[in-house]
């Protein structure tokens, strides 16, 4: 029987790896052309949700995942390269994950966005990466867990 009030979205290893996870850990929602199994060699957890966009799953993980109130800056993108903010490339997916960590928390969310090898960096170190079918540029997405109130 399955448990009450988990979204059916959420797989047995996310759900260990979301309780697993603790104060300030990081984790990692990978769109489709993420190098997760690189990132992931030597050091995070690798997960799979292929097929699973993005909003969905992080509308399903916010329901279990408090952010972090005790950073600046608890969500964090992959920004645009240059080239492409040259040209304008819109990224609607952004303002799709704004209104969702928003509407999670109860207040407006402070997303950062960070050049893509330092994000790449940072994933390095960060407790999983949950490798999905997202195809939106600039899909990528960092959660800081913070504590349950």
């Amino acid at each position: 029987m399955p448990l009450k009030n988990i979204p059916k979205i959420i797989s047995p290893d996310v759900l260990y790896t979301l309780a697993s996870m603790g104060h300030g850990d990081e984790i990692i929602l990978a769109d489709a052309h993420f190098p997760t199994t690189s990132i992931c060699r030597f050091g995070p957890k690798e997960l799979r949700a292929d097929g699973m966009p993005i909003p969905k799953l992080l509308e399903a993980i916010l329901q279990l995942l408090p952010l972090d109130k005790y950073v600046s800056h608890p969500v964090c993108l992959m920004d645009k390269v240059p080239e492409d903010k040259a040209k304008g490339l819109q990224t609607p997916i952004w303002t799709e994950y704004q209104v969702i960590c928003d509407n999670s928390e109860g207040s407006q969310v402070n997303i950062e966005k960070l050049d893509r090898f330092k994000f790449y960096e940072r994933a390095k170190r960060a407790f999983a990466v949950i490798h999905t079918g997202e195809l939106a540029q600039y899909g990528n997405i960092i959660l800081k867990k913070g504590v349950a109130l």
